[in-house]
């Protein structure tokens, strides 16, 4: 116990940006309104989260003044380790002891939905941005969380339908084994069944295995049309490399990376990821609010943003909207603003919270470039699709969530 909590104290940092001897402002519970991102800095998924998901945050609370009804906001900071138990004992801390009033990104879907619980049972705020299980939404919705950028089912829904219309009718799985990738393999086998295909076999593979030579072995064994990539990290990257050296492509079969950041690209480079089809919230270069928002990004972390890091900032924008709008930073009060509110920003255009948390918005299905077709460093994506809201994520009708009211 007390190595766990010297680890915390170790990882974890205050900046508290805006200050001042402004008049108090009734409502605002502490003097302060405290923002927590719990993230995860040094590990496999610290690429995807990390110093990008603070860097997001930051921007946001400066953008909005650093100040919401006169008081200053500060911003908390703590490095997870990819450790349900260290993340769930900072939080609790947070909580308890801090007084947060919501924690940001939770990168890890079994780590988002432990803190998710917790923010329920302390009346806080949770915002999820990195992790996409579905079930956060589903029986593990909470009244006092927020999915935001996308899920699971969106990731499904997007690369499942398009690799089916292009005649990828059999799926091999090789997916992590956390709840992320469970719920990863889960959605797209819905998907693949419902649309008339066949889930040949999965392997599932540790999440910090750094060897994936009998997996990709097995998938190529089972002569499916399509190996579907259910996993995020260095592990996707590692599996990508790969199985490009075992000659999955060369001979025949393809590729379908379920989850992919922009920075997975960049690591794995355009001659070794063309053509795949991916999912995603946001890419930088799709029209000029992308680019400006991104661009102030860039300038800070020397690369652009990802859904995730775009995800944050609006979601941290429209938190602080809330409580302006609210004129207090109760929890309850501030969750029905969010919800009433629409989201209009480069993020998302008319995105709502509905009943379950989940923030619709449309989802676009995009292929990596060839590397003659790209114009320059980052320029990796082309449109293949637009999913509209309504229909990329899972309707209410067919919710698990007890918050939805069936009728």
């Amino acid at each position: 116990m007390v190595s766990v909590r010297r680890t915390v104290l170790a990882i974890s940092l205050v900046v508290t940006i805006g200050s001042g001897s402004a008049a108090l402002a009734d409502g605002v519970s502490d003097n302060v309104v405290k923002i927590g991102v719990l993230t995860d800095m040094s590990g496999q998924f610290s690429h995807e989260s990390g110093e990008g998901a603070v860097t997001a945050v930051r921007m946001a609370i400066e953008d909005f003044g650093g100040k919401v009804l006169g008081k200053p906001i500060e911003l908390v900071v703590a490095d997870h380790q990819n450790k349900p138990d260290i993340a769930s004992g900072i939080a609790r801390k947070w909580f308890d002891v801090d007084k947060v009033d919501m924690i940001a990104n939770l990168i890890n879907s079994s780590i988002a939905l432990s803190v998710t619980q917790l923010a329920k049972e302390k009346d806080r705020i949770a915002i999820v941005n990195g992790s996409g299980a579905s079930r956060l939404t589903g029986d593990g919705c909470t009244p006092n969380s927020i999915h935001y950028a996308y899920d699971t089912y969106s990731l499904a829904k997007g690369t499942g339908t398009a690799m089916m219309k292009a005649g990828g009718t059999s799926w091999y799985f090789l997916t992590a084994d956390y709840a992320f990738g469970h719920a990863l393999e889960a959605d797209t086998t819905a998907v693949i069944k419902a649309l008339g295909g066949q889930v040949l076999g999965a392997s599932r593979y540790p999440v910090e295995t750094s060897d994936q030579s009998s997996f990709l072995l097995q998938a190529q064994a089972s002569k499916a049309k399509v190996v579907g990539l259910a996993g995020s990290g260095t592990v996707f990257v590692n599996a990508v490399k790969a199985a490009q050296e075992f000659g999955i492509q060369k001979n025949g079969q393809t590729l379908a990376g379920l989850l992919v950041w922009i920075t997975d690209i960049k690591s794995l480079g355009l001659e070794a990821a063309q053509g795949l089809v991916l999912t995603n919230a946001f890419y930088w270069d799709r029209d000029d609010e992308t680019r400006a928002w991104s661009k102030r990004f860039f300038e800070r972390m020397k690369r652009p943003p990802h859904m995730g890091d775009a995800g944050d900032y609006s979601s941290t924008m429209h938190y602080l909207r809330a409580i302006e709008a609210a004129g207090t930073d109760d929890a309850k009060a501030v969750m029905a603003k969010m919800r009433e509110m629409p989201i209009n920003d480069f993020f998302a255009k008319n995105g709502r919270i509905r009943e379950d948390g989940r923030m619709v918005h449309d989802m676009y299905v995009y292929e990596v470039k060839k590397p003659q077709e790209s114009k320059g460093e980052w320029d990796y994506y082309k449109l293949r699709a637009v999913i509209p809201g309504d229909e990329a994520f899972r309707s209410l009708k067919e919710s698990s969530c007890p918050l939805v009211k069936k009728g």
